[in-house]
């Protein structure tokens, strides 16, 4: 989906990974928290940015604070609460958010692109998989502990 000038706005799935888990394994009956909502691609954005209403509604826990800063420099502390599943172009990840103020939009920041593997199109306003079947993610070469190389 298409947003504001320039914006790229895309569909977004959001569930309470904790919720997932201890349903899985049978601690939990209650449904697992999920919701959906429109997030916007922010490739200047290092975190997942969540709205503080759409994180209280999943349940998510504080973790710890961090201090943000925006297109302006302006910064500011805010917590940062998890673990929440997301899930972007048909592909899924765990990881951590900022919790923006109620009713803020949704951002998708550098780390949700990356570990998805999506690649944000800003003149046609698209985000699309690199490679269509899963991520391809770049790695250093790893070599056991002791050994030779």
């Amino acid at each position: 989906m298409k947003g504001a000038m320039g914006e790229i706005v895309v569909s977004i799935g959001l569930e309470n990974y904790v919720d997932r888990s201890n349903a899985a394994s049978g601690l939990r009956t209650d449904p697992v928290r999920r919701t959906e909502a429109e997030g916007v691609v922010d490739t200047g954005a290092v975190m997942l940015v969540l709205p503080q209403n759409v994180v209280e509604g999943l349940g998510l826990e504080p973790l710890r604070t961090a201090i943000v800063a925006d297109a302006d420099e302006h910064k500011e502390e805010r917590p940062v609460a998890g673990p929440v599943a997301i899930e972007v172009c048909d592909r899924m990840m765990v990881t951590e958010c900022v919790v923006g103020p109620p009713l803020s939009e949704p951002l998708l920041g550098q780390i949700v692109l990356e570990a998805l593997d999506l690649i944000a199109d800003c003149a046609n306003r698209t985000l699309t998989p690199r490679t269509p079947d899963y991520p391809s993610l770049k790695l250093k070469a790893v070599h056991p502990i002791g050994l030779a190389h």
